[in-house]
């Protein structure tokens, strides 16, 4: 059985409190901690840069997924990697240079990803594979939290998933964007294998149990 592994996002966290967002997230038994970085023109929303990650990776124990929403994200890539990072994705629709991206990141020790927006087709992965540790597929469009999941996501991820096995590849799935508890077990069976919930947890008025519901309801599809 393959283990679900939780992301609280911090885009639903209190910033001026995001040490405590991270003790949550620990407390929780989250695996990763999503870090969304923006630069105000691949997405409407502008957030953080190096010096936060470098302030997070110093601050808790577990990996951080940093999520790049940032054009040409190859010019500035060394500098998250170098903050700390532990898992790194790329917007495929925003670099013309996606394999020179993924292969920055292994290099560099870290895990690798390309994230796919709702409207950008999984084919688009199909001469990465062998590139990549991971897939992020978008259930929103990105720039903002608390938006609704978009429902055609569940057969995104498992075409996604389906289309890697015929290239002969097994990079986890994850999913970013209004994943809560109800929709977590169609997910998981559907092949994916991360879940990013920010309001879900953070919105919650007890986010460690949030962790744990939204882990519950995952891994009931797997036992």
């Amino acid at each position: 059985m393959t283990r679900v592994r939780i992301a609280p996002s911090l885009l639903a966290a209190d910033f001026t409190r995001l040490a405590d967002a991270l003790a949550t997230a620990e407390q929780g038994g989250a695996d990763l901690v999503h870090v969304d970085v923006m630069d105000g023109h691949f997405v409407p929303n502008l957030t953080i840069g190096p010096p936060v990650v470098r302030a997070l990776r110093a601050a808790t124990r577990l990996a951080l997924d940093v999520h790049l929403m940032i054009e040409e994200p190859e010019k500035t890539l060394g500098e998250y990697l170098d903050a700390g990072a532990d898992w790194v994705s790329v917007h495929v629709e925003a670099t013309r240079h996606l394999q020179r991206c993924l292969a920055t990141i292994r290099k560099a020790g870290a895990r690798a990803g390309a994230a796919l927006n709702p409207a950008t087709p999984t084919h688009a992965l199909a001469a990465s594979w062998a590139d990549l540790d991971y897939a992020v597929v978008m259930s929103v469009n990105p720039g903002w939290g608390g938006q609704p999941f978009l429902p055609g996501s569940v057969e995104k991820v498992r075409r996604l998933r389906n289309e890697a096995a015929e290239g002969g590849a097994r990079p986890a799935i994850e999913v970013d964007g209004g994943v809560d508890e109800g929709k977590a077990a169609a997910l998981a069976a559907a092949g994916a294998e991360i879940l990013v919930a920010g309001t879900a947890i953070y919105g919650s008025s007890d986010p460690v149990a949030a962790i744990g519901r939204l882990r519950t309801a995952a891994e009931g599809v797997r036992a």
